[in-house]
């Protein structure tokens, strides 16, 4: 079994960068014409927290949480280069963000992903996360499904 390192980081990280660019440039395959709808809020300058799984030394994986309000915070960034995918990677990123976020006094997560997404979906239904009504920017956005969890 491939042993995973998780690491905690910021918006300036270059390996971070890497993954960012490999990660919007399949969303904007899978989002078709809407990607510049949801491409405007996903930049990461203004996310603080970032967790990264390396291989190897080798970054693979990436995720992120930014305070919504005083007590949530919103998944963001969420992607696995797709030779790692399956493996349980995203799950551990997953748990460790969640963690995060508990550490600084939160209580609940809220994410939203796209409908063709199945993968994410299943990912974050398998984590414990129930489908809540669309949120703010993505309110009436039909390819948008969004998810909550209360953290413990």
């Amino acid at each position: 079994m491939m042993s995973v390192e998780l690491r905690r980081s910021d918006n300036r990280s270059t390996d971070l960068r890497g993954l960012i660019q490999q990660l919007d440039q399949e969303l904007a395959v899978t989002d078709g014409e809407e990607h510049s709808f949801y491409h405007q809020f996903n930049g990461i300058e203004s996310i603080d927290h970032f967790i990264l799984a390396y291989i190897d030394d080798i970054p693979v994986a990436c995720g992120a949480f930014k305070k919504d309000t005083d007590h949530q915070v919103e998944i963001k960034r969420m992607y696995t280069l797709s030779a790692y995918r399956s493996k349980g990677i995203a799950s551990q990123i997953l748990k460790a963000l969640e963690a995060w976020a508990y550490e600084e006094s939160f209580k609940k997560v809220i994410l939203e992903t796209g409908k063709r997404q199945l993968a994410a979906i299943q990912l974050y239904k398998k984590n414990g996360y129930h489908q809540i009504d669309n949120y703010g920017q993505y309110a009436g956005m039909e390819n948008s499904v969004c998810f909550a969890k209360l953290l413990p």
